[in-house]
């Protein structure tokens, strides 16, 4: 029997089933072993987070033609939501919304360039206090760049903002004088206003300047897998954050040739011109308008390239903790910030409605114990949710502001939310149905997901919606209340972490990196 076979759909009587394993393998976890065996054994906890992935990229998934086998095998072995939802569909609110259990509208960091507002609980610092030893490697997206949320080693690689010219991988690369020159011209406008008419004839899908060993994914997975090679009983946390799959599209050489593009099937949503309303809201990063089919499927070959990059270097982590006898007794967390459309709509990448494809990111959690092995639960979730949830396997009590439920003992929602700065949009999506308010309000949708799954028709002003529309728009009132600030909050001089790898504030490092990057790409000096 194979993984895909051994995953088997939840009923609410095996949710329940599966809810109460967890808890006694927790209970049973945490039992010393004998009068004098000391203090309970904590699990380790392994966060890995990708960028824009897109919850239908995966085989575990269903999707049959990306190779995510690594990936499948931790969703067998543990439980895969398939109504997974970020709280906001960009990078870094989504981010602390995660680390918090809170919603961006009570935490106000609304921008990727955004600092939580000071008392935010973390579920890091949290664990850190309780004893474990907690470390992130990759992609954070914070401001500042290692801001101190209660880890106690960070070693960071960038891509938007300054981050890039104070993180340790660009300083890296900057040692083996190098320069990630495709993904400046994608990520900082001064180099994508020059950037070669092949960049936007392939929407960003080109190969890597960079060979596979000097790319962010293997320069990100290499230190996870140091890092928990290191780890010795139980107590550890560590989060991956990996860059990809976000754009630009360029995996490096091999991975390049993963996929052919001929034999790429377009996504579910996609169609042949985008809809009056999609570019109306926004023309695209890329023109919406220009994109044709094969110009889709090479982004889609590359985009899966990047996944299956990532599945790969999983795989090695895995390997770790079996070798090291820990995989069974480590909770493994995969999931990623926002999704991505890659087509639906005749859209790509993001920034504009909260479609599903958007809105919807994977979620696969691996219990210590393997309780609940092998199950999917279709249950309404968010992102704000896995503080708890994690908090609580790692037998840790969740702050009493955390708004997130705890999935391993069987929370659900029935209506799950997301917003956008300045109350932009506001979703209120339930198991059949989804409002979008928008301001103006009568540009607002509403969609009956049952009978238009790819949210073609808007039925915001049919009249035998209206009932439907009061009671999910009374819903959003009450979730938000009061209105608060819509400008985010941002704390420069905010707490970073005491560590010999961050580099002093008055230092000069940003000019210097901004000064090598120029040199290497011939850019003008002082055009940064």
């Amino acid at each position: 029997m194979n993984r895909r076979e051994v995953i088997k759909s939840a009923t609410a009587a095996g949710i329940a089933l599966a809810a109460g394993r967890i808890a006694a393998s927790a209970e049973q976890q945490s039992r010393p072993a004998g009068p004098d065996a000391g203090p309970p054994q904590r699990p380790n906890v392994l966060v890995i987070y990708a960028d824009q992935h897109r919850i239908d990229c995966m085989g575990a998934y269903g999707n049959r033609e990306i190779r995510t086998s690594n990936l499948d095998a931790v969703a067998a072995d543990g439980v895969r939501f398939s109504n997974s939802f970020c709280p906001l569909h960009f990078c870094t609110p989504s981010r602390y919304s995660f680390l918090s259990g809170l919603w961006v509208h009570e935490h106000q960091a609304w921008g990727n360039h955004a600092t939580p507002r000071p008392g935010t609980p973390m579920f890091p610092a949290i664990m850190r206090a309780a004893g474990y030893r907690t470390k992130a490697v990759g992609k954070m997206h914070f401001t500042p760049t290692y801001l101190d949320v209660g880890f106690d080693e960070m070693e960071l690689a960038e891509q938007d903002g300054v981050g890039r010219f104070d993180d340790d991988y660009h300083r890296w690369l900057k040692g083996q004088d190098l320069a990630d020159g495709i993904d400046l011209e994608d990520q900082r406008s001064e180099y994508r206003s020059r950037a070669p008419a092949e960049y936007w004839e392939t929407f960003g899908a080109r190969r890597s300047d960079l060979d596979e060993a000097h790319y962010s994914t293997t320069w990100i997975a290499d230190r996870a897998v140091e890092t928990v090679s290191k780890w010795t009983g139980g107590g550890n946390l560590l989060m991956v954050g990996f860059i990809k799959p976000h754009h630009p599209f360029d995996p490096p050489a091999p991975w390049d040739r993963m996929y052919d593009p001929e034999k790429m099937t377009p996504l579910a949503g996609w169609t042949d011109a985008p809809l009056p309303r999609d570019i109306e809201f926004s023309g695209g990063y890329f023109p919406h308008a220009k994109l044709t089919l094969p110009a889709l499927k090479r982004v889609m070959a590359h985009y899966y390239a990047t996944i299956s990059e990532i599945d790969f270097h999983v795989g090695r982590m895995t390997d770790v903790l079996r070798r090291k006898g820990l995989y069974d007794s480590t909770m493994i967390v995969y999931t990623a910030d926002h999704g991505e459309y890659m087509g639906f709509h005749h859209l790509l990448l993001k920034g504009n409605l909260g479609y599903d494809p958007l809105m919807k990111v994977p979620l696969i959690i691996k219990y210590p114990g393997g309780a609940a092995r092998g199950t999917v639960s279709d249950a309404l979730v968010s992102a704000v949710d896995l503080a708890p949830t994690i908090l609580r396997q790692a037998l840790c009590r969740p702050a009493e502001k955390m708004r997130g439920l705890d999935l391993a003992a069987g929370g659900r929602r029935e209506i799950v939310f997301s917003e956008m700065p300045g109350a932009s949009q506001l979703v209120a999506r339930t198991a059949g149905h989804k409002l979008i308010l928008r301001n103006p309000r009568e540009k607002s949708l509403f969609f009956d997901l049952k009978a238009d799954p790819l949210e073609m028709e808007n039925l915001y002003g049919r009249p035998e919606c209206q009932a439907e529309v009061e009671r999910l728009s009374k819903a959003i009132e009450e979730w938000r209340g009061p209105a608060g600030p819509t400008r985010a909050y941002l704390d420069e001089n905010a707490p970073v972490i005491n560590q010999p790898n961050v580099p002093k504030r008055d230092d000069n490092h940003r000019q210097e990196m901004i000064a090598y990057f120029q040199r290497k790409l011939g850019l003008a000096p002082g055009k940064q």
